[in-house]
């Protein structure tokens, strides 16, 4: 039987977000997501998560969206400690300017928020993939181990690490693409839950209010990954198929 998580990320972002995720999880198919402890969102985040105690809540590790928790850094913030934008990411010099002891004390602190606030983790994740990014990758596995989490499968880690066999973009993409592919991306993703024992699917459901719209160039969109991830006709086909939905809290 394969095993299937399906992580809402961006909870805490704003109001619009949470909605969004705790409603795929309560009518749909939603099993997992990952709390942003920098952003606006994050204390009715918390309310919502203690609400729904089946949801499972990791940690989505932030370098490039909102302010940071800690202060006085030189390298990962501007002078009114706002994170700086992901494009600083997309080049070299920046990335190998960074002080990882930085990197490391700001999302030792983003964990320890969520676990203050009385969430207990179930993974970790980070928001625009940044944990992949050169020596950053180091940062991520070193608080993996501490804080002994699972974490998402976004490169290639270490065996001891655990994490899911594969990790894929299903209901985002099957949200935007074209009516006419719908049963190749629903037939590709049941292939993928029988022939790995466990895969992730990262997605962003939403309902789009002003504060997202004007900060994330992802908006729209996730209102169309709201609508599949409560489709009766998905939660069907995962029954037939005898495919799992878990959080990596079962791993």
């Amino acid at each position: 039987m394969g095993r299937l998580i399906i992580n809402a990320d961006d909870f805490g972002y704003d109001r619009g977000v949470n909605t969004g995720i705790i409603e795929a999880f309560n009518e749909g198919v939603v099993t997992s997501t990952t709390l942003m402890a920098t952003m606006p969102g994050f204390d009715e985040a918390i309310e919502l998560a203690k609400k729904n105690p089946k949801l499972g809540i990791g940690v989505h590790l932030t370098l490039t969206c909102g302010y940071s928790v800690g202060c006085k850094y030189n390298t990962i913030i501007d002078k009114e400690n706002k994170f700086l934008k992901l494009l600083s990411y997309e080049n070299e010099e920046f990335v190998e300017s960074l002080d990882l002891n930085e990197i490391y004390e700001e999302w030792n602190l983003q964990i320890n928020k969520i676990i203050k606030a009385g969430i207990i983790p179930s993974h970790l994740d980070s928001h625009h993939h940044v944990n992949s990014i050169g020596n950053i990758k180091d940062v991520y596995l070193d608080l993996s181990k501490k804080y002994d989490l699972p974490v998402r499968n976004n490169f290639s880690l270490p065996k001891e690490i655990k994490t899911t066999d594969k990790l894929v973009d299903f209901f985002d993409k099957i949200g935007s693409n074209k009516k006419i592919w719908r049963h190749m991306d629903i037939n590709n993703l049941i292939k993928d839950c029988l022939t790995y024992d466990s895969i992730e699917v990262m997605c962003h459901p939403a309902y789009v209010d002003y504060f997202l719209l004007k900060n994330s160039s992802f908006n729209i969109g996730r209102v169309n990954t709201l609508n599949e991830l409560k489709n009766k006709e998905i939660k069907k086909i995962f029954k037939e198929n005898n495919i799992n939905l878990i959080n990596f809290k079962n791993l």
